[in-house]
């Protein structure tokens, strides 16, 4: 599978004309190490809303290609269960290479929109032990 996202910054969208779907107000990595690979997106996911000066965002949208990365991660950074993958995560969608990152942040701005939110949080870990959120 593949898919796209165009980032592009506030002004230069001004510019364009072009009315943006989201914007990005900070992202992080973490790292731990390689066999605790599962448990990175809270650290990353601390990070991001930490750098946005925020300490809770409407949703989540939480990559899991493995049922127990959700799992630790909601008890981890105690979420309420009903934010997080409204739609389904990566066990029920899928999560073809190279389209992980563009699926999570595309169905989160769908929930965001749906809901009518503002903030959300999407993160994503890989088998390396790092992991993302923005």
């Amino acid at each position: 599978g593949a898919s796209a996202l165009v980032l592009i910054s506030g002004d230069r969208a001004l510019d364009l004309g072009i009315t943006t779907e989201a914007r990005i107000i900070s992202f992080a990595d973490h790292a731990r190490e390689p066999e605790d690979f599962a448990v990175a997106p809270t650290g990353a996911v601390r990070r991001a809303l930490k750098m946005a000066g925020m300490s809770s965002v409407d949703f989540h949208e939480l990559h899991e290609a493995f049922a127990a990365v959700a799992l630790a991660n909601m008890e981890l950074l105690r979420l309420d269960h009903s934010r997080i993958n409204l739609h389904g995560g990566a066990v029920s969608l899928g999560h073809p290479l190279g389209a992980s990152g563009a699926r999570i942040v595309g169905s989160l701005i769908n929930v965001l929109r749906q809901y009518d939110a503002e903030t959300g949080c999407a993160s994503i870990a890989n088998c390396g032990g790092g992991a993302s959120a923005l």
